[in-house]
């Protein structure tokens, strides 16, 4: 059964983390290779799970310093991109080198984040932003990472999990309309955050 909320019990302190850690990194890159998708020339969509939204507290607690007083709020932050069992998460960058060019490109990508969507057997999921804030400005910028849910019904994901099972990613902005098979691997690992 997937784990749907971390706690405060989950964090290891700092002293435990600073042995783990160097272990942990190497483990969570190896799940995470499973867990990104690239649409399009400049975004990559990271599908998260409790493990790997377990990690990214524990690794702003150990990069912050902050002790167990930071845990909380860390949790707050991080907790509603952990899947809850009857949908698929995703942190989506917007990823350009260059700053004049990358700020040119966010100008025109206003309203990206309500344009997500996954398509499995020609039907269509579509993604909805984390409502915790406004991610694109009034003058139509667009943050560099937004965050999407895609919430399934029982019948499309009983799809999804067909082995094999043709599944596209993409955005349909109109500054942005571009798609992605997703691959085998990356499917049959997502399927695995349902319950």
């Amino acid at each position: 059964m997937n784990r749907h909320e971390i706690t405060a019990e989950d964090i290891f302190p700092r002293e435990v983390w600073a042995q783990k850690r160097p272990e942990e990194r190497r483990r969570i890159t190896a799940v995470k290779r499973h867990r990104r998708v690239e649409v399009g020339p400049h975004i990559t969509f990271y599908f998260e799970s409790w493990e790997t939204m377990r990690h990214q507290v524990q690794e702003m607690c150990w990069i912050e310093n902050g002790g167990a007083a930071q845990v909380p709020d860390e949790l707050m932050a991080y907790n509603p991109l952990v899947p809850q069992g009857r949908e698929l998460v995703a942190t989506f960058m917007i990823e350009i080198d260059d700053p004049v060019r990358r700020k040119n490109v966010l100008g025109r990508l206003g309203g990206i984040e309500e344009s997500a969507f996954l398509r499995v057997f020609g039907e269509v999921v579509p993604g909805i932003p984390e409502a915790d804030q406004d991610r694109t400005s009034a003058e139509g910028k667009a943050s560099s990472v937004q965050f999407v849910h895609f919430s399934f019904t029982a019948e499309q994901i009983a799809r999804f999990k067909t082995p094999g099972a043709e599944v596209v990613l993409g955005l349909t902005h109109p500054n942005y309309g571009h798609m992605a098979i997703v691959p085998e691997a990356v499917r049959a690992e997502l399927a695995k955050d349902f319950d």
